[in-house]
């Protein structure tokens, strides 16, 4: 089974070489670990994984070939609680739906304080308490169309207006090139070209002429390096909703970095707001302020937001309205400091175009950005790099 897994890895282009294969068998058959499937995977990742810039794709590959297995060869564990949990998922009808009513953000928040505060025990279904598989605006697995998502393992119905859960983001891969090639196209509408930098590139014809008035003594001509002058600030929202777009974000972010000499990039969930990061692993420890990035970068570069904008409303307009956090100012304002400190701008939605008049979420940003938002599509970047290039 484990040469299988190996051949795996190396189909999904991780670098795994045969002698670090061999150091993971000796030690699973000295014992290091048991027969988990969680700590072989920590155990794997250790001994065949170099650059923590790989975890992601490591993640999906032994997600893949591991797929429903829970362990090696011990079959007498408890079953988790979560499993039983998860069989609580309610499903209502559209109309059932409809009957529920929504609260208000103030109305919301200072309901969940007196949840906290009169609570004493588990609860499943309902629509009053904190608990499982209900109506409730407070808990996991239930229906709810305003409410906050406490304890389940990703989203559901997208309608969540805060988060009580500690989320871990994965950076986009950069490296992916399968499906770019289109990409890439699209984006080479965006380019201006310079000759910058030191000489470093053979100048054949200046060379030849060169020669010839030299009286055949070679005489060679170097030129700089020929690159693309656009200078790019790509913002992408990362988690969540995004999950769904993960494969086609990567893709864009691949053949960005291949385009595009000159690119910076940061990561935002939903909303922009008074921070962004660089690396998902270290977000809570290595932020950036927003300030920071509009002083940084002069207005010669093309900002480009990547996301969905699919989130509560509450995200976008109201101070405090971040599923994780306590903001300060709303997602609005940061959105307009952007757009104004960097005036060729335009966002990139990889959800369907078909949807966008159904999400209120997004009528706003649209609104926010001038109608500048284009579908992650080849006329959609063609239409996107256009009109950055005016």
């Amino acid at each position: 089974m484990l040469i299988n897994f190996f051949y795996a890895l190396r189909a999904a282009k991780l670098p795994v070489s045969v002698k670090e294969f061999l150091t993971l068998l000796e030690a699973v058959k000295v014992g290091v670990i048991d027969h988990s499937v969680d700590q072989f995977y920590y155990l794997a990742r250790t001994t065949l994984v170099k650059d923590e810039a790989l975890f992601d794709k490591f993640d999906r590959a032994f997600g893949a070939y591991f797929k429903g297995v829970e362990m090696l060869a011990d079959f007498t564990k408890d079953v988790p609680l979560d499993w039983l949990r998860k069989n609580l998922e309610l499903e209502l009808s559209a109309e059932e739906k409809a009957k529920i009513e929504k609260m208000g953000w103030d109305e919301l928040m200072e309901t969940l304080k007196k949840r906290f505060e009169e609570q004493k025990e588990r609860h499943e279904g309902g629509s009053k308490w904190i608990g499982t598989g209900g109506t409730s605006p407070f808990g996991a697995y239930g229906v709810n169309p305003q409410g906050i998502r406490i304890g389940q393992d990703k989203s559901r119905n997208k309608s969540a207006v805060k988060v009580w859960d500690q989320r871990a983001y994965k950076d986009y891969d950069d490296t992916l090139e399968l499906g770019t090639r289109n990409i890439k196209v699209a984006l080479r509408r965006l380019r201006r070209f310079a000759r910058e930098g030191a000489e470093t590139e053979l100048d054949l014809e200046d060379t030849i002429h060169s020669t010839a008035a030299n009286a055949g003594y070679l005489d060679i001509k170097l030129v700089p390096e020929r690159h693309n002058k656009v200078k790019v600030l790509l913002l992408m929202d990362v988690g969540g909703t995004m999950d769904e777009h993960i494969h086609r974000v990567e893709e864009l972010f691949s053949a960005a970095k291949t385009e595009f000499k000159h690119l910076e990039f940061y990561y935002f969930h939903n909303c922009p707001y008074d921070f962004m990061w660089k690396n998902n692993r270290r977000r809570f420890s290595e932020k950036t302020a927003t300030w920071d990035l509009i002083r940084k970068y002069n207005k010669d570069y093309k900002l480009l937001f990547i996301g969905d904008a699919t989130m509560s409303p509450y995200e976008i307009l109201q101070p405090g309205g971040s599923v994780e956090y306590n903001n300060e100012e709303p997602g609005a304002e940061w959105i307009q400091r952007l757009t104004t400190a960097f005036p060729k701008f335009a966002w990139i939605n990889p959800e369907p175009q078909g949807v966008w008049q159904y999400r209120q979420s997004i009528s706003v940003v649209q609104q926010l950005v001038n109608q500048r938002m284009f579908p992650l599509t080849l006329a959609g970047l063609e239409g996107a790099m256009r009109l950055l290039t005016k």
